[in-house]
């Protein structure tokens, strides 16, 4: 510990003395001088004196290149129709799961059409929740059918009518009616992680669940009510419905349910396209644009900057990575230049050649 607090400490004193902006150091004598102004003029005074960035084109071959397009359009391509399928049919599967194990043994009547059919089936019990899932997503196709264009439904139709089948057919799979763990705490989790999940794979690569999708989509074409506020306030009147009928104890679940599942499909939604934002100033950036170009596959923005301290200049690099990436960026940072001034923050959403399509 002793060593490693000396070098430490040995690390600091050498990156003070190489910036020049220790603690007890003076700026300099023309921002003194000058006030606010003279900063200004150093400031611009320096960076017109600094040649113009330079690329590292010719350090890359042309089959580096060619390599580099390739992955470049291959990142920011949509998924073709196998792959967006069987997506798709991922995050129903999930959400069917969750219906079946988790929320109709334990009366969990939140979230959409599975929340009225657990709540239907208690009241007609000689109809599983599967089949008042059919009976409503039939009911909300032909409204559907009536105030929208077909061709905004076609994947709302599909949707729906999988996740009944799914649920229909998970219902024949397992029959016992009752809790696989016999925990409802336990439950309630993966009650809101599958749907989470399931929903957020779904709306990932550009569909929906279906089911009250439909109903929002009238509710924005044809009225001024938010969406949002629309679709909670049903949810409200389903949850109010089963602390009636479950008690208040399922009732306070069914609450707790309610709101974990909007934070959760957030978070996963988040989560699927999380990137890192990292921002460099070294001493050394021509081998750092290298090691992102070369070793990471990606690209970097390259621009100058002057300490509003120090007044001296800086080669700026910011470049957006994953999460591995920005790992292993830092490390080499680390090791080339123990000076350097590295700021990595997340980013949920990147739009652009590389990344997500425009479209």
């Amino acid at each position: 510990m002793a060593n490693e607090s000396a070098e430490s400490s040995d690390e600091s004193q050498s990156c003070a003395a190489r910036e020049g902006d220790s603690d007890g150091g003076e700026p300099p004598a023309e921002l003194m001088s000058s006030g606010s102004e003279g900063a200004d003029r150093v400031g611009f005074a320096t960076l017109e004196a600094v040649p113009p960035v330079e690329p590292i084109r010719h350090l890359i071959t042309p089959e580096a290149v060619a390599h580099g397009e390739q992955v470049c359009m291959k990142r920011g391509s949509r998924p073709h129709l196998i792959q967006f399928l069987v997506m798709l049919n991922l995050g129903l599967v999930l959400t069917a799961l969750a219906v079946v194990l988790f929320k109709t043994p334990n009366n969990f009547a939140f979230g959409g059409t599975s929340g009225v059919s657990v709540v239907l089936a208690t009241l007609m019990p000689k109809l599983p929740v599967g089949a008042f899932m059919w009976i409503l997503n039939i009911v909300l196709v032909g409204l559907g059918y009536i105030f929208l264009d077909r061709r905004q439904l076609v994947w709302s139709v599909f949707a729906s009518f999988a996740l009944s089948a799914y649920v229909s057919l998970f219902e024949w799979i397992f029959p016992y009616g009752r809790s696989l763990t016999g925990d409802m705490w336990l439950d309630l989790c993966f009650a809101v992680m599958l749907p989470a999940i399931g929903s957020a794979i779904v709306f990932d690569i550009g569909a929906s669940t279906g089911g009250t999708d439909i109903l929002a989509m009238i509710l924005k074409r044809y009225t001024s009510l938010e969406i949002g506020r629309a679709l909670m306030l049903v949810d409200v009147g389903i949850v109010c419905i089963a602390a009636l009928l479950y008690g208040p104890r399922v009732g306070l679940y069914c609450v707790l349910g309610l709101f974990a599942k909007t934070l959760v499909v957030d978070k996963s939604i988040e989560s699927i396209h999380l990137r890192k934002v990292c921002t460099i100033i070294c001493r050394r950036p021509l081998e750092v644009e290298t090691f992102i170009v070369k070793r990471l596959e990606r690209t970097a923005t390259i621009s100058r900057g002057y300490g509003a301290f120090s007044g001296s200049c800086e080669t700026v690099i910011m470049s957006v990575l994953t999460c591995r990436q920005a790992a292993k960026l830092r490390r080499f940072v680390r090791e080339i230049d123990p000076c350097a001034f590295i700021t990595i923050v997340d980013s949920s959403e990147i739009v652009g050649r590389g990344f997500r399509d425009m479209g």
